[in-house]
């Protein structure tokens, strides 16, 4: 199976990660982590892009605050699939950071989830990895069924 790579601008984003890391442990899939900034640390977030493909990662999650280039710098040394977390971390409620990582330039795109909204970005890049594993697509449609299950629980306990 296809690992998933997440990678983080500062170690302050981690509480944010942790929700990923959840979903993916959730699912069985094997993950690293690390901390890459875009712009205090370009050559390495270079080349562990330039690598992942090689390392036998099948798609990367990047989750950034502010500026928030992490993921498009990422997206533009692979060919991966990048799917961008903005972090609620500034003055701006995580507005900054969801602009900066949702408006990239035609040819390098970055998938982006909500701001903090790092599970859902888990449960996208097992769907990208479950393109080519059953076993894993047949957990994700078990995962959504308990979802349902719980929501139409909670609609029969209401009572109203």
């Amino acid at each position: 199976m296809k690992k998933v790579g997440i990678v983080m601008g500062s170690d302050s984003d981690m509480p944010v990660a942790e929700k990923a890391i959840e979903r993916l442990k959730g699912f069985g899939i094997p993950y690293e982590v690390h901390i890459y900034s875009a712009h205090r640390t370009p050559e390495q977030a270079k080349a562990f892009a330039e690598g992942a493909e090689r390392a036998g990662f099948g798609t990367i999650i990047a989750l950034a605050g502010k500026a928030a280039h992490l993921a498009g710098a990422l997206a533009a040394n692979t060919t991966l699939p990048v799917i961008g977390v903005p972090v609620k971390s500034s003055t701006l409620d995580g507005l900054d950071a969801l602009l900066s990582t949702v408006q990239m330039p035609g040819g390098i795109p970055v998938a982006t989830v909500a701001i903090d909204g790092a599970a859902n970005a888990a449960i996208l890049a097992a769907q990208i990895i479950a393109t080519g594993d059953g076993e894993l697509a047949a957990a994700i449609r078990e995962d959504r069924a308990k979802a349902a299950a719980e929501v139409l629980k909670k609609d029969a306990a209401l009572n109203i």
